[in-house]
């Protein structure tokens, strides 16, 4: 495992900010599941953590709140469950970063208007030509 959880392109956050926390994992496992800690609970403290810029905080703390926490207990593997766990939070964290691209109003061409209206036209022929005619007897 590396010793940085790259959430996007400018952040970056170390292993050394996260807490770490080992449990049992309830579920089915027989001894094994009674005797290990493998369930994985990661939290990252937004608020205090120096690998964010004041733009990231802020959005972090809008969208997250101050603390971060994520749990994972998917495995038998205590390594397994730490790797989910990190994985979950990087994709949480790259969410509530994540800034949408504004939408640029645009506006039908003008080929894309005039074959609108034609097919308008076609479809109106269409039905018209459906429609009831006098019974010739």
């Amino acid at each position: 495992m590396v010793d940085v959880v790259r959430v996007s392109r400018t952040c970056a956050i170390p292993l050394a900010e996260l807490e770490w926390r080992f449990s049992g994992s309830g579920g089915p496992g027989g001894q094994h599941a009674n005797t290990s800690n493998t369930r994985v609970e990661v939290v990252f403290d937004v608020e205090h953590s120096r690998s964010l810029d004041s733009g990231q905080r802020s959005r972090l703390l809008e969208r997250l709140g101050p603390v971060v926490r994520v749990v994972a207990s998917d495995e038998r593997s205590q390594a397994r469950n730490r790797q989910l766990a990190v994985e979950r939070l990087r994709t949480k964290l790259a969410g509530a970063l994540h800034v949408p691209t504004a939408r640029r109003p645009t506006r039908p061409s003008a080929g894309a208007h005039q074959r609108r209206l034609d097919a308008k036209r076609r479809r109106a022929a269409l039905k018209r030509q459906r429609s009831a005619r006098p019974q010739e007897e």
